[in-house]
Formats: structure tokens, sequence, C-alpha cells
């Protein structure tokens, strides 16, 4: 028996072509997971699924056949509209991939879903931990202020090939320190 949470509301979780489950499924728009027989309430039983990439699915089983499904993604096609055919992927609002609440979750086309990912938290301290990093890095920044000292000098008798040499690096890593595709943040 599942205690119904305020305002909670479950819906059925259909398998297209699958015959045969034992159980039936199905999800709340609190985020909630059930299996249950005739009624989710009644005879319900709440499901905690396994994480897949951080992510709450539910793997199911059956002798020719297994699935994963994804609750979020599940949720957003029960509960929310698709605004269109390209908002294909479903994102967390608050970027927390448990919680998979309806007012959390919203449909998003590919750029949205980048942009999107590109303001998590997690995301924004990997870039602050990526640019601070010194350890397995062949240069140091103070190498790379002077590497583009020599660079900017439009006199330099170096060439870029004998600049690689004195730092231990490729030629390449020259070029890509010269056009800030490398070290962009260092001045």
């Amino acid at each position: 028996m599942i205690k119904k949470q305020a305002g909670e509301v479950w819906k059925p979780i259909s398998f297209p072509g699958w015959r045969q489950l034992r159980n039936r499924y199905a999800v709340s728009n609190q985020g909630r997971i059930a299996s249950f027989k005739k009624n989710v309430l009644n005879d319900g039983k709440l499901l905690s699924g396994s994480l897949t990439t951080g992510y709450r699915t539910l793997n199911l089983h059956r002798a020719d056949n297994k699935g994963t499904l994804y609750i979020h993604r599940e949720m957003a096609k029960l509960f929310l509209k698709k605004p269109s055919p390209k908002h294909r992927y479903v994102v967390h609002k608050n970027h927390k991939k448990l919680d998979n609440k309806v007012k959390n979750l919203m449909w998003a086309t590919l750029d949205q879903m980048i942009e999107h990912q590109q303001k998590s938290p997690a995301k924004k301290a990997y870039k602050v931990k990526q640019a601070s990093r010194t350890s397995g890095l062949k240069l140091t920044a103070s190498e790379v202020k002077k590497i583009k000292s020599v660079l900017a000098n439009k006199k330099r008798k170096i060439t870029i090939k004998r600049l690689a040499e004195n730092y231990g690096v490729s030629e390449m890593t020259i070029y890509r320190i010269k056009s800030g595709e490398n070290w962009a943040k260092v001045k």
C-alpha cells in the first residue's frame, strides 16, 4: 500500500509491444515510481529503481527483451506537453538528476539542452578546476606568459620549432597557444 502525497497524481506507464509483464508500473507527478497489480495505491509497491549515469532508471526484463526506462523521460511523456518534434530531450531545471518532480522537468531541443548543461553548477566547477589545474601539464602559466610574449614580439628571431623544443612541447602546442585555442586565460 502506498501513502499518497498531497497533490500527487499517478499515471500508468505503457509498454507498447510488451505483453505478459508480471506487474504494471506507474509514475507520479512527485517523481515516485511504483509497481502494482490492480491499483497503484491499494496494492502498489514503491520502487527505488537503479542509477544509470546519475539518472534514476527502471530496468525491466523478460525472456526475449530487456528495457531500461529513464524515469525523467517517462515523467515528461506522461505529464508534459512536447512543444515540437524538435524537443526530444528532457532536462532537469535545477540540474539535479534525481529530482524527477514534474515541476523540475522540461522538454528541450538539442541547442537548449547544451546551453542548459553549460549552466550546470557541476560544469562550472569543472571549468574552474580545469583552468587552475597544474599537475600533469607540460607548461606552467608563467612559461606560457613567456611564450606569449615571445610570440607577440614582431622582431623575434626564434622559430616556433625552436620555441617548442626549448619548452619540450610540440609545434602544434605553440600554434594553439598563439591562436588562443590553448591557454586562452593566460595573458
